[in-house]
């Protein structure tokens, strides 16, 4: 299959059919994943554990950065 982007305001958009999402059960609601291996466009639905991997990431981040201010709330 060949698609083109189409102009989506000042950026560009992807189309992606309604059976392509049916097949790999992706809703309107579903996280994306975007990566790319220098050549290719990467295009993948989130799974749990993606999402659970950020979120810990996320929070690592914010504990490192504040964790004083946190421990003094806590007391």
């Amino acid at each position: 299959m060949i698609k083109k982007l189409t102009a989506h305001g000042n950026s560009a958009a992807l189309i992606i059919d309604k059976a392509i999402l049916e097949l790999l059960n992706i809703t309107m609601d579903t996280p994306l994943k975007i990566t790319t291996d220098g050549k290719n466009l990467i295009i993948s639905p989130m799974s749990d554990n993606d999402r659970g991997e950020r979120f810990q990431q996320a929070l690592n981040k914010v504990n490192a950065k504040h964790a004083a201010t946190l421990k003094r709330l806590a007391e």
